[in-house]
């Protein structure tokens, strides 16, 4: 099975019935399929060929998806670029993945993006430009065409078949906070495989109506729309979750039965007043990107308890690699649960040794889902996807430390990089981001270390408080009763928001380090801080 057949098999089985929206405008699967045959035909006439990679740099807007399934149609691989991607930046996409198609958003603030696009060129055949400047930007260019003199006068027939399952599906470049990105190699077995398991644990139907605020350029909201498609579903493009009563809003009014989000959208929404909305069509929320704190697992369950609640955990190298059934959640609220469906995890120590339940190690993952390499990478392929049991198999090392239970299921820890060392012990930070959570004037909070000459490394909070007025010396009094001295934190600072990319993880090396909201915290011999009362 290819990619493609997701939106084809829909559109031949389900040609009248709406399958996706954005901005209030719906469009039916016989619409997508034909506008993105028409694209597809386009792109082969520019000169795209099988095997080419056609990158697309657009927000949440109806062309989109239009034009991920008519690079794949055209035989070539679909590389999805944020598009507040820097110049610098998109232009390294586009030179390390020798991209031959360019399919952009012409609206600010992408504008220049898009004129440094056109300046370079790089091996661009053709740039295919949708929205408000369209037309102003391809005007003058010799290479730029408008979204509908692009597909003007193609065909809405399907394009011939040129792929089988070992092709590239497409290339998803990581977030490159250490350095620069990186293209994760997806093949159509890869998306397939993992698409199918997780609707068969999420457990997706053709009734299902997705909203997704999440950027396509993010996995994640990516795979909303491959399954949504894939079951016959029906898929709501939003923009983002800088405003939870929109989204709300949009929830009642499509009645949407399936949220994916990450922890910084469930904090905003716990802010709002959820009985105002009909949120009665809401059968299943997911969440991944960074773990679920346990306050909001609580806090979601007493204010939705209907909802099903799936939380996850998974990294671009794997797409998905652990689920936690909702059945689960009320018993282990803490854990991200067991491996998804058809693969297989455990845990290593550094030697590479199994651990037992307890103890601390990397988390390892086998199946079809590990993903092909990093694209002209290969050093940086062969430390992350090492050997497996079987002869020519690769697993994926995760980088992430967890702990299992007795029962089989997994704990998230820290990421390897994120370990604070401070007064020669190793702290996570969400261990202190959890205690941070549990004291009630607390909405969300972010925890890193900074170099210090005596600690080796100092610990450092940042907080959002749930309102004005949080007392920062009561903080302390809490993370001092929960806490060992060597765990708490020496600075804190309130802050009204955390930096966090598009797809909503927080970036802790973009924390500001701003003065604290109190002295720091003194360091002596360890011994407590006197509780308060």
């Amino acid at each position: 099975m290819l990619v493609q057949e997701f939106l084809e098999r829909s559109a031949d089985r389900l040609p009248d019935k709406p399958c996706l929206s954005a901005d209030g405008v719906r469009l039916t699967y016989a619409e997508v399929e034909q506008r993105a045959n028409r694209l597809a035909h386009a792109l082969v006439a520019a000169g795209v060929r099988r095997g080419d990679r056609v990158v697309v740099s657009m927000p949440n807007v109806l062309e989109a998806p239009v034009a991920l399934f008519a690079a794949l149609k055209a035989g070539a691989a679909f590389v999805f670029v944020n598009p507040d991607t820097p110049p610098d930046k998109l232009r390294y996409v586009l030179g390390d993945c020798e991209a031959t198609a360019f399919l952009g958003w012409a609206a600010p603030p992408t504008r220049a993006a898009l004129e440094a696009v056109l300046a370079s060129r790089a091996a661009l055949r053709v740039v295919g430009l949708a929205g408000p400047e369209a037309g102003r930007l391809a005007d003058g260019s010799a290479l730029a065409v408008g979204w509908d003199d692009l597909l003007a006068g193609q065909p809405a027939d399907r394009p011939p078949r040129v792929n089988i399952d070992l092709d590239l599906a497409c290339l998803i470049y990581t977030s490159g906070s250490t350095g620069r990105p990186k293209g994760v190699i997806c093949g159509h077995d890869n998306v397939v495989f993992a698409s199918g398991s997780i609707i068969e644990y999420v457990g997706n139907v053709e009734d299902d109506v997705i909203y997704n605020a999440l950027p396509l350029s993010f996995d994640y909201g990516l795979y909303q729309v491959l399954m949504g498609f894939r079951v016959g579903g029906r898929v709501v493009l939003g923009r983002g979750f800088t405003y939870p009563a929109r989204i709300l809003e949009e929830i009642v009014r499509e009645r949407v039965t399936g949220l994916p989000g990450v922890p910084t959208l469930f904090a905003l929404l716990l802010r709002m007043d959820l009985e105002q909305y009909d949120l009665s069509s809401l059968r299943y929320m997911t969440n991944t990107a960074a773990a679920l704190p346990t306050v909001h697992v609580r806090e979601l369950r007493q204010r939705l308890p209907w909802v099903r609640l799936i939380k996850m955990y998974g990294l671009t190298e794997t797409k998905r690699t652990l689920w936690l059934p909702p059945e689960e959640v009320d018993r282990r609220p803490g854990s991200v649960g067991i491996a998804i469906p058809g693969t297989e995890v455990w845990l290593e120590d550094d030697e590479g040794r199994p651990v037992g339940p307890g103890e601390i190690g990397e988390l390892v993952a086998r199946g079809r889902h590990v993903m092909r390499g990093y694209w002209n990478d290969p050093e940086a392929s062969a430390a992350r996807f090492p050997p497996g049991p079987l002869p020519g198999e690769r697993v994926c090392r995760t980088g992430d430390l967890f702990r299992r239970d007795e029962d089989g299921f997994y704990y998230f820890v820290a990421r390897r990089d994120d370990v604070i060392k401070t007064r020669g012990e190793k702290v996570a930070p969400r261990e202190v981001e959890s205690v941070l959570l549990e004291h009630p004037g607390v909405l969300l909070a972010a925890v890193r270390g900074v170099d210090d000459p005596l600690l080796g490394q100092a610990i450092e909070a940042h907080v959002v408080p749930r309102e004005e007025g949080l007392d920062v010396a009561e903080l302390r009094r809490h993370c001092a009763r929960h806490l060992e001295p060597f765990a708490r934190p020496k600075a804190i600072h309130l802050v009204d928001e955390l930096p966090h990319t598009s797809s909503g993880k927080v970036l802790r090396r973009a924390l500001d380090t701003s003065p604290s909201d109190e002295p720091p915290e003194p360091v002596g011999s360890g011994a407590p801080t006197p509780p308060g009362p």
